[in-house]
């Protein structure tokens, strides 16, 4: 059997998690999940970020890689929480434009990341949850995690920027984005159904293109 990696990527509160779950129930998958392993640096971060940004960014790569490379040797398909690439190129890279990281920080940490990007196996598809603004702002709050109070509209704007921009500039696999502001596949199977179907058409090579005839009759050609 050929073994699939499929990483699930988008904003905070657009339910990666939670898709990750189903959708491995749904396929027979092992997911894996964000390692919520402490990051000894970030109490001097939130003191001093400009300081110590490249420090525990540094670490959570080094964290995400760790996992990517367990995936990679897992011997089921898997689908991931989450993918190293957004690390660097989303959260790290919002770091650098708001100033919380030297331009001579963020070099280094460009220059380790694209070299390591370089060594790693990719997936075989990225699947990008997308949503508006408000949209994350209302799922955040119904989970009610006492961490994400803090995270504002401008915060979630500025990620999703980052987001569009790297999905759209993505090569090292397929992309396939899902707009999630009209769907909810935690209430209706359906929608579950359709996203998998559509993660298994672009795994397995198969496309369906429903095509509409022009109103008039058709010519029957002459055998």
């Amino acid at each position: 059997m050929t073994k699939y990696f499929v990483a699930i990527a988008g904003n905070i509160g657009v339910g990666k998690s939670t898709f990750a779950e189903l959708a491995a129930r749904r396929l027979g998958w092992d997911p894996f999940f964000e390692a919520f392993e402490e990051n000894p640096y970030l109490a001097d971060f939130y003191h001093d970020m400009p300081r110590w940004s490249f420090h525990s960014q540094a670490f959570f790569l080094s964290r995400r890689l760790r996992q990517h490379h367990a995936m990679l040797e897992h011997e089921k398909s898997v689908i991931q929480d989450r993918s190293v690439y957004e690390d660097a190129e989303i959260f790290a890279c919002n770091l650098f434009n708001q100033g919380h990281m030297t331009d001579r920080d963020w070099q280094t940490y460009c220059d380790l990341y694209r070299t390591l990007r370089m060594l790693l196996t990719p997936p075989n598809l990225v699947v990008y949850l997308r949503a508006s603004v408000p949209t994350l702002l209302r799922r955040i709050a119904q989970r009610g995690r006492d961490y994400e109070r803090s995270i504002t509209a401008e915060y979630l704007d500025r990620l999703n920027a980052l987001y569009d921009r790297w999905a759209g500039n993505f090569t090292l696999c397929p992309v396939l984005t899902v707009e999630t502001d009209s769907i909810d596949y935690v209430l209706y199977d359906e929608h579950l159904d359709q996203i998998v179907r559509r993660i298994e058409d672009r795994l397995y090579g198969k496309e369906t293109i429903a095509l509409k005839t022009p109103n008039h009759k058709l010519q029957t050609p002459n055998l």
